[in-house]
């Protein structure tokens, strides 16, 4: 709570009641114009990241942060505002021109594209980085009679 302090005349202030003034500087964001776009498509919800060029994620958004709730987050629709919502917090910033890295295979993939096209980002290229399993899984123990 601190110290309760009682000035008999209101003239008379010391050193210590002194406040400086805060500095009402806004910090100034670096512009970006050039990124990536992450979408992470599961079939349960689809989340979508913006990047700079050396991977510092800015903007992002989900299904979930949208509003959506249970089995409607895994829809077409939620991943199509999701990619709307992630890339309009980045044109805030000056973006203007993404690659695509789409990983997983949700039913939000080509919607969630669908959605950051419809914004009017420049997009160069669409990346399928989904992860495939090359010598599938560890074979059964064998039987002993």
């Amino acid at each position: 709570m601190g110290k309760k302090r009682i000035l008999t005349n209101p003239s008379q202030e010391t050193a210590t009641d002194k406040v400086a003034p805060v500095s009402t500087k806004k910090s100034s964001r670096k512009q970006v114009f050039k990124g990536v776009v992450y979408i992470s498509s599961s079939y349960n919800n689809t989340i979508v990241s913006v990047a700079d060029s050396n991977g510092n994620v800015f903007a992002y958004s989900s299904a979930g942060i949208m509003g959506f709730k249970g089995a409607r987050k895994s829809t077409p629709y939620a991943a199509t505002l999701v990619g709307k919502d992630a890339v309009e917090k980045a044109k805030k910033l000056g973006f203007q021109e993404a690659k695509v890295s789409i990983r997983g295979i949700g039913p939000g993939r080509e919607a969630a594209i669908r959605g950051i096209a419809s914004t009017g980002i420049n997009i160069t290229a669409i990346i399928d980085a989904t992860p495939v399993a090359h010598n599938g899984v560890r074979p059964k123990k064998p039987r002993r009679v």
